[in-house]
C-alpha cells in the first residue's frame, strides 16, 4: 500500500465509514492534534523517561490511538465511537493519585521545565489541553457525538502528563521551578 492516494489533494480527505470532509473540518482538526500529542509523547520517550514512566507513555500512545479512532468515526454507533470508557478514566485516576503519593503538594504555580523530560512532559499536557478545547467544540456542534467518556479522559490525561512532568523532575533530583509572580 502507498503512503499517498491522491485523493486529499483537493483539500478533502476521508472519515471512518467513507465520509469525506473538508481537512478544515474540526473533526480532523481534534483528531489531528491527538496525533501531535501522540508524536509529543513519543519524543518525551525519545529524551529518556525513567523506565517506570516510559511503559505508561507506551500505553498511553496506544490509547491515543483509540481516541484517534473513535475520533474518525462521526457514527455514534461505529465500531470505534465508544473506545474510550469510563475505566479508563478511573485507570487514569489511580495512576494519578499513586504519582502525587511521590511528591510534595504543590505551594505555588509552577513553571513548565525542569529537566528534558519534564519539559517534554509539559509539552504534551499543552497540546492534550488544546485537544480537549477542539474535541468539547466538536462535541457542541451538530453531529459532534463524542463520548463523555472521551472528553472525561483527555481531561484527567492532561491531569496526569502534569503530575508526571513533576515525577520525572523529582526522580531527576531536579526541582520544579516555582513562579516568582510579577
Amino acid at each position: 500500500m502507498k503512503i499517498y492516494t491522491k485523493t486529499g489533494d483537493e483539500g478533502i480527505t476521508g472519515l471512518l465509514g467513507n465520509r469525506r470532509v473538508s481537512k478544515d473540518d474540526i473533526r480532523i482538526e481534534a483528531y489531528g492534534t491527538v496525533d501531535e500529542l501522540n508524536a509529543v509523547l513519543g519524543l518525551a520517550r525519545a529524551q529518556g523517561l525513567d523506565s517506570t514512566s516510559d511503559k505508561l507513555v507506551s500505553q498511553l500512545q496506544d490509547e491515543l490511538f483509540a481516541v484517534g479512532s473513535a475520533l474518525a468515526d462521526p457514527d455514534p454507533k461505529g465500531r470505534y465511537h465508544n473506545a474510550i470508557r469510563p475505566e479508563h478514566v478511573v485507570r487514569l485516576e489511580g495512576i494519578i493519585d499513586a504519582l502525587e503519593s511521590e511528591l510534595k503538594p504543590l505551594t505555588n504555580f509552577i513553571l513548565p521545565g525542569g529537566s528534558l523530560a519534564a519539559a517534554e512532559l509539559h509539552l504534551a499536557r499543552t497540546v492534550c489541553r488544546r485537544a480537549e478545547r477542539l474535541v468539547v467544540r466538536l462535541a457542541h456542534q451538530p453531529g459532534g457525538d463524542v463520548s463523555t467518556a472521551l472528553i472525561v479522559y483527555l481531561n484527567r490525561l492532561s491531569d496526569l502528563l502534569f503530575v508526571m512532568a513533576r515525577v520525572e523532575n523529582h526522580r531527576a533530583g531536579v526541582s520544579d521551578i516555582p513562579w516568582k509572580g510579577l
